[in-house]
Parts: C-alpha cells; structure tokens; sequence
C-alpha cells in the first residue's frame, strides 16, 4: 500500500496539476519557473539533492538566498556547473534577501526582521513570477512564499508551493515548517512520526 502511494505522490513533488493536465490533452509541456529557496546549515545541500532529479523543463531556475549567506551561492554555482554539462541550454539566476531570522532569534523581533525580508521578497517575487516554488525550512522562504501568496490573492500570479520538511526533523516540524504547514499546497515530510501529528502533509519515505 505504501508503495502505491508513493508511486502516486511522487509525482506532485515535481509536476504541478496544471502541467500534467496539458501533458494528458498532448500538449508540449512548456518551461516551468522554478523558484527556489537556499539556506544554511545543510538546507542547500538538501534542496540541491532534490533538483538533481529534475528534466531540463524546469528552467529558468531561480535561487533565492540570505545577504548573509556565502556558502549557498558557492554550492549553487558548482550544482549548475555540472547540471550544464548534461544541459547545455540551463538557465538560472541568483537572488539575496535579508535574512528573516537568525538563529535562536527571538519570536517578537523575527516578526520585524521577517516584515523587513518581505520589502525585498514581494517586489522579487513579482518580478520573477514563479510556477513553482520549492523549499524545505530556512527561514528566508517564509516571506518569499507568503509574498507569492499575496500574489496570488491579488490575481497577479498562482504559484504552487511545495514544502518538503528537511530530513534532520524526525519528531517536530522546524519554525518555518511550522507556519507554511498551512499555507503550501504539498507539505512533504521524511519521517511517519511527522505525517502523524500533521495529517495534511505527505510523507514520502526519506527522499534526499
């Protein structure tokens, strides 16, 4: 059974609805912005796990990352190195924000600093017009897709937001996890422990 059901999931990681449907009509499945979040503290090495499965549909590429990160840009720049090798047409772009919070930062003062992120991930956000974002817990993708979620609300662009909780939360979601648990449209955890407390999220086995 639980096979079955990651043979069905799976899919909604990678392929929103939309791009299936056209798939079925026959349709050419046209480019997909992809917009993603990288963090610190393993986040990026995570997430860049997850892209190495992706088809060249998924370009341009579009990584977003704290002004107070060095080693992300470093680690991205290498992934896409090699990543057009295999595609010479790949695309992607660079973006920083303020970082939302720090570390051990305190709840109050994340507010202002998270408000002050989105002054810079709104207008971002509008610019590059994801299809789709992908993110998995530092806490910059909180203001990039609440901002994209206020795009959406406004009728100016509907992105799907798919969250996949970092393999390092066995038993409790991380803050970021936490708030957009009720905002994305697949909330992917890596451990049963999770998808029991939090019903609504997927879980898929380990899958990075």
């Amino acid at each position: 059974m639980e096979a079955v059901a990651l043979l069905l999931l799976l899919p909604l990681l990678l392929v929103p609805l939309a791009l299936l449907a056209r798939r079925r009509r026959g349709r050419r499945t046209p480019p997909l912005r992809l917009l993603v979040v990288a963090g610190s503290g393993g986040h990026t090495t995570e997430i860049l796990r997850l892209l190495s499965c992706l088809s060249e549909s998924y370009s341009p590429r579009h990584y977003i990352f704290a002004d107070s990160d060095k080693m992300s840009e470093v680690q991205i720049r290498s992934f896409e190195q090699k990543r057009a090798e295999k595609f010479p047409n790949s695309q992607f772009t660079l973006d920083r924000i303020p970082r939302s919070r720090e570390v051990r930062q305190s709840w109050t003062s994340s507010v202002v600093t998270t408000l002050y992120s989105m002054l810079y991930s709104l207008p971002l956000t509008y610019k590059l017009k994801p299809d789709l974002i992908l993110c998995n817990g530092p806490g910059t993708c909180v203001p990039v897709c609440i901002s994209a979620l206020l795009l959406g609300l406004l009728g100016i662009k509907r992105a799907t937001i798919v969250y996949v909780e970092s393999i390092c939360r066995v038993e409790t979601l991380s803050l970021s996890g936490k708030i957009l648990y009720y905002f994305s449209d697949y909330f992917i955890v890596q451990w049963p422990d999770l998808k029991e407390k939090y019903p609504k999220s997927v879980f898929l086995g380990r899958i990075v």
